[in-house]
Parts: structure tokens; C-alpha cells; sequence
């Protein structure tokens, strides 16, 4: 008889955020997770003490997921801010379940939009922003809070299906925001 597979971390991990993609995080349970691995919960209890660290492992590989989303969009781009925010919103469409988990169920590490602006995780996306637009820091993100929250107000009712997504009159106002803020931060209004 072949030896049973191992499973391993990685794999419930994986598991854990195929049931989030799918289904929603408050599915995540190790009965869930080791249906989808086909075995017993058995390693699913032995890799994470607690089903909540298993969430937060997965909500941090779910933040990872997005910030590489996000990132799809070409930093060559005349608008690439405008861009980030598309795709900001674009992911809530294709993805409402992980959109939910990120935003909208307590488990991001930060407590205000100031810690956010300055989280490990947005480094990477705040750099590239600042490469293509020749932005101050500051400027740039001050430019970024308009954005994000503007695109988070379409992202939001979008994945609780409430509104319809409708590209042209979405990247509209965000142009609008974009445009308002990048003039008010050159005069020195924010």
C-alpha cells in the first residue's frame, strides 16, 4: 500500500484561501479545509492551534494576492493612479469573496487610514505610484487616500451588489478625484 501524501502548511493555506476565493473566510473551518485536501482535519489541526490563525495566515496571502492584482497595471501609463483604482475596483468585481475578507471583516492589521498608508504591504504599491507620477511622498499620498477612497465607495457597493459596474462614468470620477486632488496638493490645499 502507497504511503498516505503528506499535508503540509502550504497546502491548507492554499486550501483555506480557495474556500475564501469560493465560498467566503467565514467558511474556513478545518472540516472545509480538509474536505477540499481530501483527508481528516487531523493536519489541518496540527499545522494551526486555532482556525483564527489559520484566517489570518490566509487573510495575509489573500493581501499578497491583491497587492500583485493591483499591480497589473502599467506603471508606463499616462494615469497609472487612475489605474491602481480601476483595478482596485475591477477586483472586487472578480473577486468579491477576497474583497470582503481584506476590507470588510476585521481582520486588517491596521486600525486607521494613516497606519494603512504606511503598511508594509502598500510599500511596494506606494513606490511604483511615486515612480510614475514624480509625486512628492507626501504629495503622492495624499493623492492616494482621494483615490482609494473614492475607488473603495464603487469597489464596496459593487461587491455587496448594489451597483452595477460601469467602466466609463467609474473612471470618470475617479479621474475627476485624481485631477481635483493632484491640483488642490500643487497649491498647497491638502
Amino acid at each position: 500500500m502507497p504511503p498516505k501524501a503528506k499535508i503540509t502548511r502550504d497546502m491548507i493555506i492554499d486550501a483555506g484561501f480557495e474556500i475564501a476565493r469560493e465560498e467566503g473566510a467565514e467558511n474556513i473551518n478545518a472540516r472545509t479545509v480538509s474536505k477540499k485536501l481530501n483527508c481528516s482535519t487531523q493536519p489541518v489541526m496540527y499545522h494551526f492551534a486555532t482556525i483564527e490563525e489559520l484566517k489570518r495566515v490566509v487573510y495575509e496571502k489573500t493581501d499578497r494576492y491583491h497587492t500583485g492584482y493591483l499591480m497589473k497595471a502599467d506603471p508606463q501609463a499616462e494615469d497609472f493612479m487612475l489605474a491602481i483604482g480601476l483595478n482596485y475596483i475591477r477586483f472586487a468585481i472578480e473577486e468579491p469573496h477576497l474583497f470582503r475578507f481584506l476590507f470588510q471583516s476585521g481582520y486588517a492589521a491596521e486600525n486607521s487610514l494613516l497606519e494603512m498608508i504606511d503598511s508594509r504591504e502598500l510599500k511596494p504599491l506606494l513606490a511604483a505610484m511615486q515612480e510614475a507620477t514624480g509625486m512628492k511622498e507626501t504629495q503622492m499620498k495624499e493623492v492616494f487616500l482621494t483615490i482609494a477612497l473614492f475607488a473603495h465607495g464603487y469597489a464596496s457597493l459593487i461587491a455587496n451588489n448594489s451597483l452595477a459596474f460601469d467602466e466609463t462614468i467609474v473612471s470618470a470620477h475617479l479621474e475627476r478625484a485624481y485631477r481635483g486632488t493632484v491640483s488642490a496638493s500643487q497649491k498647497g490645499e491638502v
